[in-house]
């Protein structure tokens, strides 16, 4: 006998959770709503995720080299000289990563249900299995047929707008939008984002975060986030980065247009009896970068691997106080990542004159190694003291010269 574990939701998280119980023998439903799905989303991948998580090439439509920073007044500072030849960001279409990752969890063992849960029964006790009611559509219907399913474990890998998490009242986050339109080039357009990513930060392209071009297979995703929520100001930042990049845009017709919450922070509660939230459901965003994909894969991964060993291959029913031994791990591997980079955010984002100051420092080649080796390898990486000394004077140069350190 063998466990049985639901995972709701079936992007990078769900997918990953899902390969690695069924790997271990564990018996594993994968519930995903839209099989065709395309959340928009940045897309960017760091370089340690396609090794780790085993990408075949053919998934990554770009291999970034080269980046923009592009400051308020529109000063381009250029990042990427300290790349090596085989060091990239890969930028992935959602639809074709997710779906590649999906396929790989089913081809191993994973039960893939086309399905929408709607309520999960909480039961009264430790052992009693929990109840998942949901809208089956492999019959191709929206409605779909209501079905229930029984299991020991859940992990909610439902996205920012979890329906496993309020069932848990795992309590709520702050959260900001995306907003992206996809953006078809002329040739001779799309050829300048050949392996290139821009930047841009001001308060016309968003308050408090910042907007970008990236490339795509055949098209450039345009997009900007901010967490001030009001559709009217998402109108003008997209607008306001559509502005600013509108000779490199010239002749581009929008594909697509497409929005998304992103979590802030961490939920207050991630793991509630023997329900675990991983990846947007338990908050693993980034601040500053805002980057989202490798560390909600990375949070299912080391759920599903602490589910693995304390149930001894799915032999024996995990723990509340088991599942919390995965938030231990996770804490104590990227606290320090999150703390820096929501340090910077605020220093960084506050004002014009503080993002002036933060590409202008950009421009430095220790800050850019730093900041590319810690993006590409998730290290918080530890220069050695003559460098972070350097760094942290060139930082209080930059701010002072931008008014940056007045309240």
């Amino acid at each position: 006998m063998t466990i049985r574990v639901a995972v709701v939701g079936g992007g990078p998280s769900g997918s990953s959770a899902a390969e690695i119980l069924a790997k271990a023998g564990i018996e594993t439903y994968l519930f995903e709503r839209k099989l065709d799905n395309a959340k928009p989303c940045g897309g960017a991948i760091p370089l340690c995720m396609v090794d780790e998580f085993d990408l075949p090439p053919e998934i990554i439509d770009r291999r970034v080299r080269k980046m923009k920073m592009i400051s308020p007044s529109n000063i381009e500072v250029n990042i990427g000289q300290t790349l090596k030849d085989n060091e990239y960001i890969g930028m992935c279409r959602r639809e074709v990563l997710d779906g590649f990752m999906r396929d790989r969890a089913a081809e191993l063992g994973a039960n893939l249900i086309n399905g929408t849960v709607y309520q999960l029964d909480i039961p009264d006790n430790d052992t009693s299995p929990y109840t998942l009611h949901y809208a089956d559509h492999s019959n191709g219907s929206a409605q779909g047929e209501m079905k229930t399913l029984k299991v020991d474990l859940v992990i909610g890998a439902d996205g920012a707008n979890s329906r496993i998490a309020k069932a848990i009242d795992a309590g709520d986050y702050n959260y900001a939008i995306a907003f992206q339109e996809r953006i078809k080039l002329p040739e001779d357009k799309m050829a300048y984002y050949e392996e290139l990513a821009e930047m841009y930060v001001g308060n016309d392209v968003s308050p408090d975060f910042y907007a970008w071009v990236f490339p795509k297979y055949d098209h450039v995703a345009v997009g900007t986030g901010t967490m001030k929520v009001n559709k009217a100001m998402i109108k003008d930042l997209q607008a306001g980065i559509r502005q600013r990049a509108a000779k490199r845009l010239e002749g581009g017709e929008i594909i697509k247009v497409e929005a998304h919450p992103i979590p802030e922070h961490p939920r207050p509660r991630r793991v509630v009896g023997r329900v675990a939230l991983v990846g947007d459901a338990a908050g693993t965003v980034t601040k500053s970068s805002g980057e989202g994909i490798y560390f909600a894969a990375k949070s299912a991964r080391m759920c599903a691997e602490v589910i693995v060993e304390t149930s001894n291959n799915g032999q024996k029913v995990p723990t509340e106080a088991d599942l919390k031994t995965y938030l231990k791990r996770w804490d104590k591997q990227y606290g320090t990542t999150y703390l820096v980079l929501d340090i910077l955010q605020r220093v960084f984002y506050r004002s014009d004159a503080t993002r002036e100051a933060f590409v202008e420092m950009c421009a430095d080649i220790d800050v850019q190694k730093i900041t590319f080796d810690s993006y590409l390898y998730k290290t918080v990486v530890p220069a050695n003291p003559l460098t972070q000394l350097k760094i942290t004077a060139k930082t209080i140069g930059s701010l002072l010269r931008g008014n940056a350190l007045a309240p």
